[in-house]
């Protein structure tokens, strides 16, 4: 039966490392489930909002797993949801009545919209419109993205007002055992452990329990330091969902349309791009791309997406899109939609477990984030720098710019805007393809938006 669903021999793979590489992802993502209503908290019942999650993360994640049959789970953006709390509801729309209602609204929205967009194709023919070298640029960045997340989460990594960051305590608990952590699964990953990356993650864990119990790692829930012990206390609460679902604001969108464009526009253009980098380069470490560097089924990806966002926005929460940390479940041999119907069902368990899930700390879930990003960053190796000055600098643009702006698609961004304007200046316009000129100027437009302050 999951044979003939998902195509596990077909892949190289079998259901053991499916499920172990879907139970991996999970646990690398579960953070969502504590950040998101802690974020969106601020304007709307964060109860709602951690039930809202669950449900729309684990509804997208099972059409990606049966429809589009990738290892590629999905819930509400990091950066999308924090656009939605603080520049949306507490900036632009502070002065109006349940302000979240509207932002709902324009999320709901940029679903249909995905969805129309998906119905024409139109994110699969950016996808499969991306220059190789670009693609490979891509996962290489991301690669890096996903590593500094993990160096941020186990504080390996800090803010510091003189240099922007620096090296964090080495003493602190946090440190070495995220680094101990790192060090497991590389040598399990060089014996070829199987679930080498969850292992990692759940030693980790159980390390730092040790250490809370003996007085090293110390509880301080003022500073956002909490206990990594389950706490069962507030277990089986759903009352929060009667307070965000459905909660729709359509009469003040129809009476400020520029204003509410705005908003919609915001949050599209930047699940767009988000999403297009996150499944490229996923899809590249898994060796899912074909011969031409082409995503078969990619319509089908973008759906999973676009329903996702629709069915988060009716329930509660902000954009669903598609995880970079599924690139975790890669690496643990994740090749099919069963490990992304095994990380759906947990999404699901979460719901009545989310004490277990939500006690893991961000320091156990980071020795995976920087193990894969290493992984994910050797795809520098496929880029060809020599080819010409184009593919040099938007590779380079690319690559450091999704670093140092926090983000995936500033780094398409840069890297698409280069490629073109170098290919057009150096005389060789012909390479660049209709879709590469068509994404070039919504690229060209957000920058104008950004400028006039429009969104």
């Amino acid at each position: 039966m999951l044979e003939k669903i998902f195509k596990l021999k077909e892949n190289g793979t079998n259901v053991k490392t499916e499920i172990l590489a879907g139970i991996t992802t999970f646990l690398s993502m579960a953070y969502i489930l504590a950040v998101n209503p802690n974020i969106l908290g601020n304007v709307m019942n964060a109860n709602g909002v951690f039930l809202a999650t669950a449900l729309a993360s684990a509804v997208a994640t099972f059409i990606m797993g049966f429809f589009a049959n990738y290892p590629i789970a999905l819930s509400a953006g990091m950066g999308l949801n924090a656009y939605f709390a603080f520049t949306v509801c507490m900036g632009d729309l502070a002065d109006e009545p349940d302000p979240f209602k509207i932002a709902l609204t324009a999320v709901l929205v940029e679903g249909v919209i995905f969805i129309i967009m998906s119905l024409f194709k139109f994110r699969e023919a950016i996808v499969n419109g991306i220059p190789m070298n670009l693609k490979y640029s891509i996962t290489t960045g991301i690669g890096l993205f996903i590593a500094l997340i993990g160096l941020l989460g186990a504080n390996i990594i800090v803010s510091d007002e003189s240099t922007t960051i620096a090296m964090g305590d080495l003493s602190s608990p946090t440190v070495v055992l995220a680094l101990l952590g790192f060090l497991l699964i590389a040598v399990l990953s060089h014996f070829k452990v199987k679930g080498a990356v969850l292992f990692g993650i759940l030693v980790t864990w159980i390390l730092g329990m040790i250490a809370e119990a003996t007085g090293w790692y110390h509880v301080d829930t003022e500073a956002g330091v909490y206990s990594l012990v389950p706490s069962f206390s507030d277990a089986l609460d759903f009352s929060g969902i009667w307070e965000t679902a459905f909660k729709f604001n359509f009469s003040w969108a129809a009476e400020h349309l520029v204003r509410f464009l705005a908003i919609v526009f915001s949050f599209l253009f930047v699940d767009l791009f988000d999403t297009v980098g996150t499944v490229v380069g996923v899809a590249d470490k898994a060796n899912l791309l074909d011969k031409d560097g082409k995503l078969p089924r990619a319509g089908r990806v973008f759906t999973a997406d676009a329903v996702g966002t629709t069915v988060g926005a009716c329930l509660g929460t902000s954009t669903v899109t598609s995880f970079v940390e599924s690139s975790t479940g890669v690496a643990a041999g994740g090749r099919t939609g069963l490990t992304a119907c095994t990380t759906a069902i947990l999404f699901l368990i979460s719901m009545v477990l989310s004490p277990i899930f939500l006690a893991i700390p961000s320091f156990a879930t980071a020795p995976a984030l920087i193990y894969v990003g290493m992984l994910m960053f050797t795809s520098c190796k496929k880029i060809h720098f020599e080819e010409d000055i184009a593919e040099m600098v938007s590779s380079y643009l690319a690559i450091i710019m999704m670093l140092l702006t926090y983000s995936i698609a500033n780094g398409i961004m840069f890297g698409v805007l280069s490629w073109v304007l170098l290919k057009v200046f150096t005389g060789k316009a012909k390479q660049v393809s209709p879709i590469m000129f068509f994404v070039f100027l919504l690229f060209v437009l957000r920058i104008i938006a950004l400028i006039t302050g429009f969104m």
